[in-house]
């Protein structure tokens, strides 16, 4: 019957509802069978009673055919009853006072008028005599034994409800704590917390039990899921960083050997292969680098952490690039005195020095790119923004992407980088607890925004801006 109640409706009230309505059923039902027995029996009673009055009075009255009106008097006993004496046509012999006409007697007791009527004829005499008593009490007795089976009808839908309430309550109260452990779960995704056992050992308990055993090995998967991804991203880390000493190795040596062709044969074939090989190893020393800087990242080491000034590591990795850009680009710095953070200044001086490299790399030549560094409240901000294209459309967090490389006509190198650049960015400020967005800055060109804690150990400085000319 539930298809009955909008399904909306939590499940104890359908079940309290359900159960009302079929007691509702079985209760009217039941009410109206015995009602109408009850009512039916009460009826044939009066009927009796009536009858038996009606044969009474007429073996009192036995060849008498001369009643006085006393006596008609004194046989109308009850206050709702009336006597006649009749001949066989129905006319009166003689009445009681004020007594009404019931027409001809019969063998059969009829309703006339609001009476219930039996004839009896006098023995020894051509008289009839009829006794009638109103129905009135019978009706209201009828009417109150209805009213009473109405009343047992809805008191009883009525406790069956708050039964049935209470009983679903009592059976769904494990069922919702299972739903409260769920959501929790849910919400925190660690499938290491356990839900709570129901006492009885029903179908609910077997479905926490399930569930809980479901759980246990969603957890022990997890556990070996991420054993595996800690191994990978260790075995990852373990090589990039032994592979950079034989890449060292290779570059010093085809240093050396370029060195000594150029002497013999500056243009020369071997030197153009032996440039290319140098060249080639050059940037998989750079996507090596990249490579455990990101893996070190994925794995949790962070390397050893102390307090410095960002302002001065903005500095140094400005210069850096400078040297490298010359002056197709217009770079200038612009800090205050000092922005302590506590970190690694060695990831701290790669963030920034990817971040202008990406700059210039994306600019055309004569660009302003400039880099803030400032503090904001309890954060140290480090910004970098220049005036050219802006952002690609569509880019979003995926900018930050591995291997996701920026190419367009701005461009002012044809070596579109490793692709890891600002997936470094990404992981050097998440390990130092910041966040870092992409945006647009205030000349249209792309703004890269990294903030991180500042360090609350070091002693406040005066914060008077510092310029670095272009």
């Amino acid at each position: 019957m539930s298809f009955l109640f909008p399904r909306h409706w939590p499940v104890r009230w359908r079940i309290a509802a359900v159960s009302a309505a079929l007691t509702f059923v079985i209760l009217v039902c039941f009410a109206l069978v015995v009602g109408q027995l009850a009512a039916d029996r009460l009826r044939d009673d009066f009927r009796e009673e009536v009858e038996g009055a009606a044969s009474g009075l007429a073996a009192l009255l036995a060849g008498d055919e001369t009643i006085r009106e006393p006596e008609l008097e004194r046989m109308a006993m009850a206050p709702d009853s009336e006597v006649r004496i009749v001949d066989s046509e129905g006319n009166a012999f003689r009445d009681a006072p004020g007594g009404p006409s019931f027409g001809p007697p019969t063998s059969e007791t009829l309703a006339v008028g609001g009476y219930e009527v039996a004839s009896e004829l006098v023995p020894d005499t051509p008289l009839f005599v009829q006794y009638a008593r109103s129905r009135d009490s019978l009706d209201t007795t009828i009417g109150r034994l209805w009213l009473f089976l109405a009343g047992g009808v809805l008191g009883g839908t009525i406790l069956a409800t708050l039964a049935g309430l209470a009983v679903a309550g009592r059976a769904m109260a494990p069922i919702a704590g299972l739903t409260a452990a769920a959501r929790e779960i849910a919400a925190t995704r660690d499938p290491s917390r356990r839900l709570p056992m129901p006492e009885s050992d029903d179908e609910v308990g077997e479905l926490a039990v399930t569930l809980d055993q479901m759980l246990r090995q969603l957890d022990a998967a997890r556990a070996e899921t991420e054993q595996m991804i800690q191994a990978q991203r260790e075995f990852v880390a373990d090589a990039s960083h032994e592979l950079r000493t034989p890449l060292t190795s290779i570059l010093a040596n085809l240093e050396l050997l370029q060195e000594r062709l150029d002497a013999q044969a500056p243009a020369g074939e071997e030197s153009e292969i032996v440039a290319g090989a140098l060249g080639s190893s050059r940037r998989m020393r750079r996507l090596v680098s990249d490579l455990l800087v990101l893996a070190r990242a994925d794995a949790g080491r962070v390397g050893p952490e102390r307090a410095c000034d960002l302002a001065q590591i903005a500095a140094g990795a400005l210069a850096e690039v400078r040297a490298v850009a010359g002056a197709a680009d217009e770079l200038e710095l612009i800090s205050e005195a000092a922005v302590p953070v506590r970190g690694n200044p060695d990831d701290l001086h790669r963030l920034a020095v990817n971040l202008l490299e990406n700059a210039v790399r994306h600019t055309p030549a004569g660009s302003s790119v400039l880099i803030t560094v400032a503090r904001d409240g309890t954060a140290a901000v480090l910004e970098v923004a220049d005036d050219g294209p802006g952002l690609p459309e569509g880019t979003g967090e995926s900018i930050f992407a591995r291997f996701v490389r920026g190419t367009g006509s701005a461009d002012t190198t044809s070596d579109a980088g490793t692709g890891l650049g600002l997936a470094i960015v990404q992981a050097v400020t998440s390990s130092h607890g910041g966040t870092v967005e992409a945006g647009a800055s205030a000349a249209g060109g792309a703004r890269f925004t990294v903030r991180m804690p500042l360090d609350s150990a070091a002693p406040a400085s005066a914060a008077a801006p510092v310029g670095s000319p272009a």
